[in-house]
């Protein structure tokens, strides 16, 4: 009879009752206890599979997960059991026979206590895919009859211990996906019975060591994702049962070794996202048993070797991202068993070979940001089984291959950014599983072909900046999957087909900027439209503009500038939540822009742009005050964001802006990027003062219209404004002092206004030149004159005349007073509007010439005192 140790502090009685019904299923009652307080730690006691774990049941043979070799545990297997809890009170000192350890896949946190030594039978351990934390203890290398050592998916840390290299019966050793950090412990080379090593996912960090080479029984390799350094060491060539070699995602440099092309029995092998360089070893060609090579992002050099062509077991080559010159082998066609072929971003040139139409297997081909010449082949219709061709960003010349309509299968193709010609062919609506088609930037001319309706699924359609003419297809609206059209920068003609308003259940971007459309605008948006992005800029549109966009609530860029829409300020836009650019520039709307004062209109918009139009009244107050994402800097804000859709079915939103005196064409919209631009227009009144709430703002234009006042020293506070003009009004005053405290201002324009005073100096108004202030008469200061700020600048510290100079500016004010007041004999009210006159009217050459004979004066009389000063000394030194 074994002694219970009662921890739980049970009545004696109770603890005699449940020893007597144990005693007779198994051989040591110590191991059942501790089993069963070890389940009380659980944070779950509801769950439903250890409801087994009773006292007085048969545990070697009734209860869940353990298993028994001659009445002692040997297995306690518990994966994926749901279990939350811990290892701390887990009974490693009173299981001494378990040889299989296996808790995978649960919730187990905490470290791993130091006890786990005692497990001295321990065969088998895993641990992993857990929230166990901590290191891993040195302890662990005492488990001397362990084989198989599993704790990966956790959140370990620290180093590995040198301590595992005394297990020298570890086959399987995996603890990747941690937060591991260090070097490779060298200690690793003693576990020459190991068979798999997997490291991944972590933060080792050193080079790979040599020892790593005395694992001949090494099969599987996997070091990748972690930041090792250093070169690949040579002695890998022992490993001659290696078949699969991942040393990806890591900072390894130098050469591919020639040794690696000694693994014979290789499968496997991803040196990719690293810093080698040099050329591809033509000896890989070797690797016959090879399926996968991946050397992409790297900076590898020179040709393709022909001798890849001999990799007849290939089915994914990545080359992709690297400096690869020279044309594509014709002997990659010999690869039938090729799925995945990526050689993009090289700068590969020549054609493509014709004998790539003979992988008849392959699904994925992607030559794209190469140097790619000549025509496309038509052998390449023979890729039946083709699902994405990426060509784009080449220099392909000639027609699309009519045979490309035999690839029923493809789902993307892309071949926008080339040199292509010719009319689009009719072959590709054979095209039925068809989801994306980029077609865009290329000289393709003709017509939209009508029966692209028969492609059903189609997504994404993308044929902007061609020569595309002709009307645009009504059938178009037929496409009931299109979520993005782009049309964009072509010569269509004719009016936009009514039924683009019925498309909003679907459509989320219409682009069809810069043709030559007219007529009207679609007028049916209905309630729900998904629509985001509405870009019909610099076209021939005419008429309203539709007050049905008002159902699309979803819309974040409305660009109808350059056309001839005639209307007036449709304040009714002030209701789409997540508008953030609008630009209605170089158009006919006129009248003033009224606005609610309700706080939620426009809290998103931060692209404004109004400007050639004939918008009159005041600025309205209550539009910026609505204005939340110019008022607010987003500080956490750390990768750029972009307005469009992203993934493989992008779209990049473009936009035209006024900025530092030019028209500038953003290819895509940041979203920190704000800009106000209301000029050319009839807007009086005054700035509002509010608008240097708007600290957000990098571009404020409000240059050619009829604004009075001062400039408000408010603005001062637009703490990131880039551009600022606001020139050609009436303004007046001074300018104001607050300006000089922007560090950011690259460009400043406030000429021809009634601006006096002076100019503020330092920071960013060095910088500026004589016309940010041209058609200013009455501003003083550099760079339109010397000084500011007082008549003359004293040379010497002449103290003495001090006295006799004020005496002369004030004999000047007086006389000058006189003549005002008194007018010379025109009297009081003629000689004060004289006055006035010259001043108001910014003509104060007069009060030029006037300073200037009174510095003179100043001056001459400076001179004569000192000359009658030396002469005074010189005869008192001879006597």
């Amino acid at each position: 009879m074994f002694q219970i140790r009662d921890q739980n502090k049970r009545s004696s009685s109770f603890r005699t009752g449940w020893t007597e019904k144990l005693i007779f299923t198994f051989a040591s009652i110590e191991e059942a206890v501790a089993l069963l307080k070890w389940k009380t730690t659980f944070k779950n006691q509801n769950n439903s599979l250890f409801a087994s774990w009773t006292p007085g049941s048969n545990a070697c043979g009734d209860w869940y997960g353990v298993i028994c070799f001659n009445g002692r545990v040997n297995r306690l297997n518990i994966t994926n059991a749901s279990v939350i809890g811990t290892l701390y009170d887990f009974p490693f000192s009173s299981l001494p026979f378990l040889e299989y350890f296996e808790l995978s896949m649960n919730n187990f946190s905490g470290i791993i206590p130091l006890e786990i030594g005692n497990l001295t039978n321990l065969v088998y351990l895993d641990l992993s895919i857990n929230q166990i934390s901590g290191t891993i203890p040195t302890q662990i290398g005492s488990l001397a009859k362990l084989q198989t050592l599993h704790i990966f998916n956790n959140h370990l840390n620290g180093s590995i211990p040198e301590e595992i290299g005394y297990l020298r019966s570890l086959t399987d050793l995996v603890l990747g996906t941690n937060f591991l950090s260090g070097s490779i412990p060298a200690s690793l080379g003693n576990l020459t019975n190991l068979s798999y090593l997997y490291l991944f996912d972590n933060q080792l960090s050193g080079s790979i060591p040599e020892e790593i080479g005395y694992l001949r029984s090494l099969t599987e390799l996997v070091l990748g994702t972690n930041s090792l350094n250093g070169s690949i060491p040579s002695s890998l060539r022992n490993l001659n049962n290696l078949s699969l070699l991942y040393l990806f995602d890591n900072h390894l440099s130098g050469s591919i070794p020639e040794e690696i092309s000694y693994l014979r029995s290789l499968t496997k092998l991803s040196l990719g996202t690293n810093s080698l360089n040099g050329s591809i070893p033509a000896s890989l060609g070797n690797l016959t048993n090879l399926s996968f090579l991946y050397l992409n992002d790297n900076h590898l050099s020179g040709s393709i070797p022909q001798e890849i062509g001999n990799l007849r077991s290939l089915t994914d080559l990545a080359l992709s991202t690297n400096s690869l010159n020279g044309s594509i082998p014709a002997s990659l066609g010999n690869l039938n068993g090729l799925y995945r072929l990526s050689l993009y971003v090289n700068n590969l040139s020549g054609p493509i070979p014709r004998e790539l139409g003979n992988l008849n297997g392959l699904h994925r081909l992607s030559l794209y940001a190469n140097n790619l010449s000549g025509p496309l082949p038509s052998e390449l219709g023979n890729l039946k089984n083709l699902v994405t061709m990426f060509l784009s960003v080449n220099q392909f010349i000639g027609s699309i291959p009519a045979s490309f309509g035999n690839l029923r299968n493809l789902q993307h193709l892309y071949l926008q950014s080339n040199n292509l010609t010719a009319k689009i062919p009719s072959s590709l609506c054979n095209l039925i599983s068809l989801e994306v088609l980029y077609l865009g930037r290329n000289n393709l001319r003709g017509e939209i072909p009508q029966c692209l309706v028969n492609i059903n699924g189609l997504k994404v359609l993308k044929i902007a900046y061609n020569n595309l003419s002709e009307e645009i297809p009504s059938s178009i609206c037929d496409l009931t999957s299109l979520r993005i059209l782009d049309l964009g920068k072509n010569n269509l003609k004719g009016a936009i087909p009514q039924c683009f308003g019925n498309m909003g259940s679907h459509l989320e971007v219409l682009d069809i900027h810069q043709n030559n459309l007219s007529g009207t605008l679609p007028t049916t948006f209905t309630v729900g439209s998904v629509l985001k992005t509405f870009d019909l800029h610099g076209n021939k549109l005419e008429g309203k503009i539709p007050r049905s966009l008002s159902n699309c609530q979803e819309l974040q860029v409305l660009d109808l500038g350059d056309n001839h829409l005639n209307d007036t300020f449709p304040m009714w836009l002030e209701t789409l939540p997540k508008l953030q650019v609008l630009i209605l520039r170089s158009n006919k709307l006129h009248g003033a822009i009224r606005t609610s004062s309700d706080e939620n209109m426009l809290p998103e918009l931060r692209i404004i742009d109004f400007s050639y139009n004939a918008l009159t009244g005041n600025l309205s107050t209550s539009l910026f005050q609505n204005l939340k994402a110019m008022r607010t800097i987003d500080q956490t804000m750390k990768v750029p964001t972009y307005l469009g859709i992203f993934g493989e079915r992008d779209y990049n939103d473009s936009v035209t802006v006024s900025t530092k005196g030019l028209e500038l064409k953003l290819d895509r919209i940041s979203t920190v990027y704000t800009s106000i631009d209301l000029s050319s227009n009839k807007f009086e009144g005054h700035i509002p003062i509010i608008m240097g709430d708007l600290i957000a703002l990098r571009v404020l234009n409000l240059s050619h219209n009829g604004l009075q006042g001062h400039i408000p020293p408010s603005l001062g506070s637009l703490s990131v404004v880039e551009s600022l003009d606001l020139s050609f009004n009436q303004l007046s005053g001074e300018i104001p002092q607050q300006l000089a405290a922007l560090t950011s201002l690259a460009f400043l324009n406030l000429s021809h206004n009634h601006l006096q005073g002076c100019i503020p100096q330092g920071r960013q108004f060095a910088t500026f030149e004589n016309n940010s202030y041209e058609g200013n008469d009455g501003l003083r200061g550099f760079p339109v004159s010397k000084g500011c700020g007082s008549i003359w600048t004293p040379e010497t510290n002449y103290t003495d005349y001090a006295l006799e100079d004020q005496e002369i500016i004030y004999e000047f004010l007086k006389e000058f007073w006189k003549a005002a007041l008194i007018g010379y004999g025109s009297g009081l009210c003629i000689g004060l509007s004289i006055v006035y006159f010259m001043i108001s009217t910014g003509n104060l050459k007069w009060l030029e010439r006037i300073i200037e004979e009174l510095e003179h004066k100043i001056i001459m009389r400076r001179r004569k005192k000192q000359q009658s000063q030396r002469h005074y000394r010189r005869r008192t030194n001879r006597i």
